[in-house]
């Protein structure tokens, strides 16, 4: 495993985002929700999660609320960034595992914000900064944290999307009685669907950039999103608040016939596999880790769900085995007991346009 950091570090700090190309990988560990002030086990199982005939994660792929923050002090974001910084688990993790990562709206800088946060600058900075992002990186040079990276043998491409749904992204809909008769609702109410088109979840220029990034080759892409975009509307944040960009995405992959999509995501304090089906679209999954440290009393209603939920603190796995003709991708949710709580197996050909 040592080699494989090395090599990592290697490459991530000399080539520029333009190439961006790493060694084949097969095992993506993934979570979310990290509240600094607190002891932070699953780091370090993500490290001791090795199977007979598997090695450990040769990535790890932090979804947003990385830290708590929620504060519109930068000298209280960057103290956050320095506690967890400061942890056994996360320096063990940072030693022997390449460490990518987007933010949600707790490390981004305030509760459920967008675009209008007024500290976005310096919060990008010190995010830059806390992940050692590489100064070649076009994440310096434009605005928002999205990024792509790729990693290739002579046969097969992974690509791996981390989008920014923080720094353009409108402000939601306010909740005002639309569902007051829906007994299916048993909790408070915060937000309601956009009915606009026009409102936005990633801006022009992210989109612009997505439709390059899905129309380069890959096998398999994952796609990392700090909100969940395979639920159904819950209320709460999620993809579903923006149904028109929802469908957008939608559509752009099936304009630029990007195969092997999956999405991860995080945010909302427990996990559990969604599955989208529509029309001339193959089923888009969504696997949720949620959270590191941070727990939630109940799931949300989702029509979209196959699998879970599961409450206690997590982490998320995907497992993909290149070997075969028509490679199987495991996604798997693991607790804090090392006790696995989810898997769930496809094949590349399910997530494939028909030739």
């Amino acid at each position: 495993m040592k080699k494989i950091v090395v090599c990592f570090s290697i490459c991530l700090s000399a080539l520029s985002f333009a190439q961006n190309n790493y060694p084949l990988i097969s095992k993506i560990a993934f979570g979310s929700c990290a509240d600094e002030n607190l002891d932070q086990p699953i780091l370090s199982l993500i490290l001791e999660h090795e199977h007979e005939h598997e090695p450990e994660p040769e990535l790890f792929i932090y979804l947003g609320d990385n830290i708590y923050a929620d504060t519109k002090s930068i000298e209280e974001l960057e103290e956050a960034y320095k506690k967890l910084g400061a942890k056994e688990e996360f320096q063990k993790l940072k030693l022997n595992i390449p460490i990518i990562a987007t933010w949600d709206d707790h490390d981004y800088g305030w509760n459920d914000i967008g675009r209008h946060y007024e500290l976005q600058n310096e919060s990008k900075k010190l995010f830059l900064n806390f992940f050692e992002v590489p100064k070649t990186s076009q994440r310096y040079n434009r605005k928002g944290i999205y990024d792509s990276y790729y990693f290739s043998d002579s046969k097969h491409t992974l690509q791996i999307i981390l989008l920014d749904e923080r720094t353009f992204r409108d402000d939601l809909r306010i909740y005002n009685d639309e569902l007051k008769d829906d007994e299916s609702f048993f909790y408070k109410l915060d937000y309601f669907p956009h009915q606009n088109s026009d409102s936005t979840m990633l801006g022009e220029e992210q989109w612009r950039w997505l439709e390059k990034e899905l129309s380069t080759p890959a096998d398999i892409r994952i796609i990392g999103s700090g909100t969940q975009f395979g639920v159904s509307f819950n209320v709460y944040e999620a993809w579903a608040n923006f149904p028109f960009e929802q469908k957008k995405l939608l559509d752009l992959i099936k304009k630029t016939n990007a195969n092997g999509v999956i999405f991860i995501s995080g945010d909302v304090h427990y996990a559990e596999i969604s599955k989208v089906e529509s029309e001339e679209l193959y089923p888009i999954y969504d696997i949720t880790s949620s959270g590191i440290t941070e727990s939630w009393k109940f799931a949300t209603p989702n029509l979209n769900r196959i699998e879970g939920p599961v409450m206690d603190n997590n982490f998320g796995l995907i497992t993909i085995d290149w070997n075969s003709d028509d490679p199987n991708i495991k996604m798997e949710i693991w607790d804090y007991r090392n006790n696995q709580r989810i898997e769930h197996t496809i094949s590349l050909s399910e997530i494939t346009f028909n030739k």
